[in-house]
C-alpha cells in the first residue's frame, strides 16, 4: 500500500472500509473520513487529527444485564461518572465487558468500537457535553479512522439520550 502522511494524516491510495463506514454511507449524514496514523493514546489522536481533545468521542460498551448493553459516548478528557450513569439508566449496578465479550455484542475490537455499524443496535447515551459543540470525532470501526460529523447529527441520527453522565478526568 502506498502511503503519505501529512501531520499524522495518513492519504492513502485504497479504500478504506468497514461495517461503520457503510452505515454512514447511506444514512444522508454529512461526515468527513479522517484517517490517522495509529495514536499511543487519546491526546495524540486529537493531535493527528487537529481537533481538541474534547471533541474526541470514546465509545464505551457498558453492561446493564445478561445480554443488555448501552453504548455510552465520552469526550476525551472525561470519565464516565457511574454513579451518574446508573441513575440515569434507574440501575444499581453496572459493568464493563471485557474485550472478547465487547467484540462479541458490537463486532468491534477493543479501540475501535462505534455505534455506527455495530452488530447490535444497542441504546446509545451521549455525555450532554457534546450537544451543540459542532464537529466531534468519533471512530469509524478501525484504529484510526473517524468519522468528524456535527454533534447534533450525531446524536439525532442514533436517538442518543442525553444527560450528564461523565466528570473531568
Amino acid at each position: 500500500m502506498k502511503r503519505l502522511t501529512i501531520a499524522g494524516i495518513i492519504l492513502v491510495d485504497m479504500v478504506l472500509d468497514t461495517p461503520a463506514i457503510r452505515e454512514i454511507q447511506s444514512s444522508g449524514i454529512q461526515f468527513k473520513l479522517v484517517q490517522t496514523e495509529v495514536p499511543k493514546d487519546p491526546q495524540e489522536s486529537a493531535e493527528f487529527q487537529g481537533i481538541e481533545l474534547s471533541r474526541l468521542l470514546r465509545t464505551i460498551v457498558v453492561r446493564r444485564g445478561e445480554n443488555d448493553y448501552v453504548l455510552v459516548l465520552v469526550p476525551g478528557g472525561r470519565r464516565i461518572d457511574w454513579p451518574k450513569l446508573r441513575s440515569h439508566l434507574g440501575v444499581n449496578r453496572l459493568s464493563l465487558p471485557d474485550e472478547e465479550e465487547a467484540l462479541g455484542v458490537t463486532g468491534y475490537a477493543k479501540y475501535s468500537i462505534t455505534p455506527f455499524g455495530a452488530q447490535n443496535k444497542w441504546p446509545v447515551v451521549a455525555d450532554s457535553t457534546i450537544a451543540g459543540v459542532g464537529i466531534v470525532a468519533i471512530g469509524a470501526g478501525k484504529r484510526g479512522a473517524n468519522f468528524h460529523i456535527d454533534a447534533d447529527q450525531l446524536i439525532d441520527y442514533l436517538d442518543a439520550r442525553v444527560a450528564d453522565i461523565s466528570s473531568p478526568a
